[in-house]
């Protein structure tokens, strides 16, 4: 489709929807927010203005978007944010899109962090800062510490952080736990990369756009997690909470995992369509 004077915002989002089917499983959706990005509006009203004349210029920007969500970019990384818990959050294609299904991963850890609890708490693997920040927005007394092994990511996480006016998280560079040093904390939190590499395989299509390294987790997906969880007494408190997010077939060797790795009151919860999402354990008081 070729833009022209009198596109409407109708004619704009009938023929991106369109060519959006069989490139996106929310063409409709997808459409809708790239329009309302282009023209400058907020997206309800694409339908008070339906019959609306969009600009040459503004029609051709839009329509580059359109292809280039058909292509594989996701949208967050077009409109260069997403929304993560109420929290309006910098995207690049430095980190991971947050998804909605980790906002489950911070449900659970703020039941394990009470209102006054000063922490400290570690979020490992933090890409875009979403769930130190989420985390930040509801225990604001709470001191956090936030690690990536992505230079570039660390900046959006400190973007973001300053666009919030959130100062209490302690962003720092490293792999996992190294960055830590020898400080314990009360709870521990990652959405690590989880997919196997036949999943990325039959993905790459959808995720090629993010960084891999945020996504694959080896032949089964728990090469990440397996060093966590090993790692993780190390560095916990007595009494203190892990929690991790997996894919959804990955429950029951997760537990598994903390099982073994000697943790207590393990637990997996389901994400809102049902799929088991996230795991958390205690490591144990010394009663020595």
């Amino acid at each position: 489709m070729r833009p022209a004077a009198d596109n409407t915002v109708a004619d704009l989002l009938r023929a991106s929807t369109m060519r959006l089917r069989g490139a996106s499983d929310s063409a409709r959706l997808d459409a809708e927010l790239l329009l309302a990005h282009a023209l400058g509006w907020r997206r309800v009203r694409l339908y008070g203005d339906a019959t609306a004349a969009v600009r040459p210029e503004i029609a051709a920007r839009f329509l580059r978007l359109v292809e280039e969500r058909r292509a594989g970019r996701p949208v967050a990384q077009l409109l260069g944010e997403r929304e993560f818990w109420s929290l309006s959050l910098k995207v690049t294609q430095d980190v991971l899109v947050p998804r909605p299904e980790t906002e489950m991963l911070v449900e659970c850890a703020l039941r394990r962090l009470p209102p006054d609890d000063p922490g400290p708490v570690l979020d490992l693997g933090t890409g875009s800062g979403a769930i130190a920040l989420a985390l930040a927005s509801e225990r604001p007394v709470a001191r956090i510490v936030a690690t990536d092994f992505s230079e570039a990511a660390l900046n959006v996480a400190r973007y973001n952080a300053a666009s919030l006016g959130c100062g209490q998280i302690d962003f720092r560079f490293g792999d996992w736990f190294r960055a830590a040093g020898d400080e314990r904390f009360r709870l521990v939190v990652s959405n690590p990369p989880y997919l196997t590499d036949q999943e990325w395989l039959l993905r790459r299509y959808e995720l090629g756009y993010e960084p891999s390294l945020a996504l694959r987790g080896g032949r089964d997906g728990l090469l990440a997690i397996r060093r966590i969880v090993a790692e993780a007494p190390a560095q916990l408190a007595e009494g203190g909470w892990l929690l991790i997010e997996h894919g959804f077939r990955q429950g029951p060797a997760v537990a598994r995992l903390f099982q073994d790795a000697g943790f207590e009151h393990i637990a997996t919860y389901r994400d809102l369509p049902g799929r088991p999402r996230v795991t958390e354990g205690c490591w144990p008081a010394d009663t020595a």
